[in-house]
This record gives structure tokens, sequence and C-alpha cells, in this order.
């Protein structure tokens, strides 16, 4: 490796998958549905480095091809994936918190229906839509850094994808795990039980809206 360039770039690959991760769009959806259905710190960690992968994957693949091609336009896409992060959010949210409304109406007037929540158990579905919301949301601040680093060679470039993609699944882990723990300890009792999958919804809902008036 070319140490005396590599190690900065390294540096600042960290430095910034870290401090990126720390947007509210990275962490507090996660753990308000982990909170709403009761994951375990487990699989709260797997759910959580799965979206930090396809987060960041996403991220490789276009700094993949802003080194073949160039980096100015796929700057500009990467970008403009970013600006609809916050309403994929905000349909997130809205989607699930509506079949909350709907799950605790059916279990308030006696119609649980089990074949139905065979089908559409959200335990087994909205993990997957999350992080399919999370892959459609790339980082493009490690664009510049995988192009800079790219004429060291492969080595060096896999080297940096790999510290960026630790340091964003360690923050998000760090980020998560407490903020689901303080909601089980603070956000408790027998609505919560009922109305939990419908408040989760709102609230990623309204971390969408944040994130889109915000610009994060």
């Amino acid at each position: 490796m070319s140490e005396p360039l590599f190690f900065p770039l390294a540096l600042a690959a960290v430095m910034v998958a870290s401090i990126h991760a720390f947007a509210p769009d990275h962490w507090m959806p996660i753990a308000a549905l982990a909170r709403a259905q009761g994951w375990s710190p487990v699989r709260t960690m797997r759910v959580t480095a799965a979206c930090g992968l396809g987060h960041v994957t996403t991220s490789v693949g276009l700094g993949l091809l802003a080194v073949a091609f160039g980096l100015e336009v796929f700057e500009r896409f990467g970008a403009h994936l970013e600006s609809v992060a916050g309403l994929l959010l905000i349909a997130f949210g809205i989607a699930y918190g509506w079949w909350g409304l709907r799950h605790a109406a059916a279990h308030l007037h006696g119609h649980h229906h089990h074949s139905y929540d065979h089908v559409h158990e959200p335990t087994r579905v909205t993990p997957w839509t999350l992080f399919l919301v999370y892959a459609a949301d790339p980082c493009v601040a490690i664009l510049p850094l995988m192009v800079a680093v790219a004429p060291l060679g492969w080595l060096e470039l896999l080297s940096l994808v790999l510290l960026y993609e630790i340091a964003t699944t360690i923050t998000m882990v760090a980020l998560v795990l407490p903020a689901r723990s303080a909601a089980h300890v603070f956000v408790r009792g027998e609505w919560m039980h009922r109305y939990g999958d419908a408040v989760a919804g709102g609230f990623i809902a309204c971390v969408g809206v944040t994130v889109a008036l915000l610009g994060w």
C-alpha cells in the first residue's frame, strides 16, 4: 500500500462513515421498529447490520461506477437518491402505521384473523422493507474517497470500502441498541402492546419528514 496517502484517506473514511451514521434516519427507524415488534438485542443487531450493509453497498456500487466512468454524474445521481430518502421513510412509516391501526382495531373489536396475520405478519415483512429503504439511500460522501484511493490499487480500494462498512455498521448498532433499550424502559404499558406498531409507523414517518425538510 502507498501508506503516506492511504492512511489519511482511510481515517477520513472512518470519520465520514461514523459521523454520517449519526443522522437520525440511520438509527431511529430501526430502534422504533425493534421496540414495536419486541425484537431481541441480537435480532436488532442483525437487522441494523443488514440495513447498514444495504446502505453502504449501494454507495460502493455508485463509487465503482464513478471510478470507471467519472465522478460528477454519479455524485448527482447519488444526491438525487439521498434527496428521496425522507420520502421513502415517510411512505414506509405511513404504510406500517396504517397496518398497525388495522391490527389494533381488529383486536379491539374481537376480529383477530389468524389467516390474515399469517400472510401479512409485519415481523416477517417490515425488516426486509426497511432494508430496501436503506439500500435506496446511498451515502455520496464515500464517492470522492473511492475515486481518490483508486489509483493506489484494488487492495487499497477494497480496504477503504471495508473500513467504511465496518465504521457505518458499528456506529448504527451503537446508536440503535441504547435507543431500543430506552424505549423499552420509558415506552411501555397495555396501550403500547396494542398500538405499538401504529406509534412506530408514525414515528418513522416523522423522522422521514425531518430528513426531507433538513436534507439529511
